[in-house]
């Protein structure tokens, strides 16, 4: 070998060596960087919903939404160790089978006490701003917390709920997956259960199909949806149920606050507790009518058991008031009337196109229902 052929092959191992540090270094690096949250490898949650619904949705940049925060917070949302007594959940009060409520007048916490009012629907929540009869929330992640602390619905801190998740086998890696470390705390649980609550889209009613043009609606239907979105005119002979101010477009949703004439003078203030306002005197928020059917009792104080008691109470009962609603306001199909005064054929027809509000899918999806009923999580080190 030729002194040129002994420095260049000296040159190679050099190289070699060099490239194999290097390789090395990079190793090392990308080991250090995969422990933190930014780099751990996560996958983007898609949410799906009809272009009729619209973009202006509620969601924060600071807990974007991924497929394992989601199936997080859904683990989350039927989890019992966040209460007191390890006996209820947030799906004690919100049923996937009831549209994501429970069914009764008012719910019962920990410690046996009633709630104050009657569990809301949790549909479309992608969408809505303020959260509550109320609207005292601002923010998903914010309405998350508020039961789990009160102490006459789940009656624990976040700070237990955090210390209870940490001692189970199972939750650390699963927060792991998701905020790149396995330290559990109260902001990270209700940041996965609003990533959890964001996915609870309901699109698939016969309502629904109609719009896409896939269902035709019965002659039954289709008069109670004309009479759903008419507001009535005695004076040009045009009826109408008057119901689209307050629910109206294709969500049958608007994020209103009204009295709608239950009292003359309200137990509950409503919103006015909050805003020191005379003419907010028992006004709640309007809750969407999507699986309306599937959602009794009714109203704040669910006084109502049926949906006949529903249009029976904007037909014939509204309550005059200062705080009425002005879109209820002597606002009736016979002149000078101070109700609605529908016919029993109209109360029917209305009630077929409630019906047709109901999506079937939404209570029997599988991504939104109780993990534990399928297989149970070690809650034990």
């Amino acid at each position: 070998m030729t002194t040129i052929e002994k420095i260049g092959e000296k040159q190679s191992h050099k190289l070699r060596g060099f490239c194999l540090l290097l390789m090395f270094s990079i190793f090392i690096l990308g080991l250090s960087s995969w422990n933190t949250a930014e780099e751990i490898p996560k996958t983007a949650y898609v949410l799906r919903y009809p272009s009729y619904f619209g973009n202006r949705i509620n969601t924060t940049a600071d807990n974007p939404m991924t497929e394992e925060g989601v199936d997080l917070g859904r683990r989350l949302f039927y989890e019992t160790l966040l209460s007191a007594n390890n006996s209820l959940s947030c799906g004690s009060c919100h049923m996937q089978e009831k549209a994501f409520t429970d069914g009764k007048k008012l719910s019962r916490g920990v410690d046996g006490e009633l709630s104050e009012r009657n569990a809301m629907s949790l549909v479309n929540l992608l969408w809505a701003r303020k959260f509550f009869w109320d609207g005292r929330s601002v923010s998903l992640e914010e309405q998350a917390s508020i039961p789990m602390v009160n102490p006459h619905e789940m009656g624990q801190s976040l700070l237990v709920s955090a210390s209870k998740l940490q001692q189970t086998s199972a939750y650390p890696e699963l927060f792991s997956s998701v905020f790149g470390d396995e330290q559990i705390t109260g902001k990270r649980i209700v940041m996965a259960i609003a990533q959890f609550e964001r996915t609870l889209i309901s699109a698939n009613s016969n309502y629904d199909k109609y719009l896409q043009k896939s269902y035709q609606l019965s002659r039954e239907e289709m008069n109670g949806m004309i009479l759903f979105n008419t507001a009535p005119n005695p004076e040009k002979g045009i009826r109408g149920a008057n119901c689209a101010h307050c629910h109206g477009g294709p969500k049958n949703y608007l994020e209103l606050f009204h009295n709608n004439g239950l009292d003359r003078v309200s137990a509950d203030p409503g919103i006015q507790q909050l805003s020191g306002q005379r003419n907010d005197h028992g006004r709640f928020k309007v809750p969407t009518l999507r699986n309306i059917a599937l959602t009794a009792p009714y109203m704040h104080d669910g006084r109502f058991n049926s949906l006949e008691e529903v249009i029976d109470h904007y037909s014939e009962h509204v309550q005059q008031s200062e705080s009425l609603s002005a879109f209820l306001q002597h606002e009736s199909n016979i002149r000078n009337g101070t109700s609605l005064k529908l016919r029993p054929q109209e109360k029917k027809e209305l009630l077929a196109f409630l019906h047709t509000l109901t999506d079937t899918a939404f209570i029997s999806n599988p991504k939104f229902s109780n993990p534990f009923l399928i297989r149970k999580i070690n809650k034990t080190k």
